[in-house]
């Protein structure tokens, strides 16, 4: 069993998680209107990709004998008014995923809680990986003009992206 203390703020996270699966597919859905199937399909993947990383948070609490659960969810940003706001959006997003993990690992540290500390690892390297792609795709996309050539060569490259 875990500190109550660090169990809800686990529980938090699991629903952190959640939340961003949810305000992915929300972004999805502004692409898939625009009949930017590729960008669209990119962002289920972020969708499917936050709910695994909810589902570990899950796991983790089931394994140390405590109970995961559920939140509400609020509504997500659902009107962009281009490509380049939903990607920074997206990037705001996971910089706050970010300062969470950052802010379980300082409480686990604080309570000794060694194996939590080992399993917040993998959180930290994923978030370091997720902020430079968002990073990486806003410094091209400030480049392109929506619509444009270049930006449908991306749409077809997202196309493929699979989990």
């Amino acid at each position: 069993m875990l500190p109550a203390k660090l169990t809800l703020a686990l529980n938090d996270q699991f629903n952190n998680e959640l939340q961003a699966a949810h305000a992915y597919t929300a972004m999805a859905a502004y692409f898939s209107k625009k009949g930017y199937h590729g960008f669209a399909n990119f962002y289920l993947v972020q969708s499917q990709e936050e709910h695994q990383h909810a589902m570990k948070f899950y796991h983790y609490l089931a394994a140390m004998d405590e109970k995961p659960v559920l939140q509400a969810l609020n509504e997500p940003k659902n009107h962009f008014e281009r490509a380049l706001d939903v990607l920074e959006s997206s990037l705001a997003q996971e910089k706050d995923v970010t300062s969470n993990i950052y802010a379980l690992v300082t409480l686990a540290g604080e309570l000794q809680e060694h194996a939590t500390l080992s399993f917040l690892d993998w959180f930290i390297e994923e978030q370091t990986e997720e902020e430079k792609t968002f990073r990486d795709l806003i410094t091209r996309m400030k480049q392109i003009e929506e619509g444009g050539e270049y930006f449908l060569k991306m749409d077809d490259e997202f196309a493929e992206r699979k989990l």
